[in-house]
């Protein structure tokens, strides 16, 4: 099982979710979906509303406080697949998995996904 190199964490860890939040956004627009779409899977994943979802993009957040601070939905564990080359449920590294977790849905979600589907529940 592929494993990131040694270093990354602290790395992403210290970059700031409003200068991705951004990115994120204009890759899910130029592939036909909005921003309430965008809000509403950080908010399944992290259980951030709006209103927390600015305060940590005003307050300019790193991704160890957004990560830090966010209620990780249960059944984020369902989320499987690929990302940048690493499979998602087989990261050792809970700060990179909810990090490839949340890239997972937004990669999900640019590719056309139903919402049911990206939103996973256990049933």
């Amino acid at each position: 099982m592929k494993q990131p190199p040694a270093g990354t964490a602290e790395r992403i860890a210290k970059m700031t979710f409003a200068s991705i939040y951004p990115l994120y956004l204009a890759r899910l627009e130029k592939n036909g979906r909005t921003e309430a779409e965008l809000r509403q899977v950080i908010e399944w994943l992290t259980g951030y509303d709006d209103a927390q979802l600015q305060d940590l993009i005003d307050q300019e957040a790193t991704f160890e406080a957004f990560y830090g601070g966010c209620k990780l939905n249960p059944n984020a564990h369902l989320i499987k697949g690929v990302v940048c080359g690493y499979r998602v449920e087989d990261l050792e590294d809970p700060f990179l998995q909810k990090g490839r977790y949340l890239e997972k849905l937004i990669d999900e979600l640019a590719r056309g996904r139903k919402m049911e589907k990206i939103l996973r529940s256990a049933d």
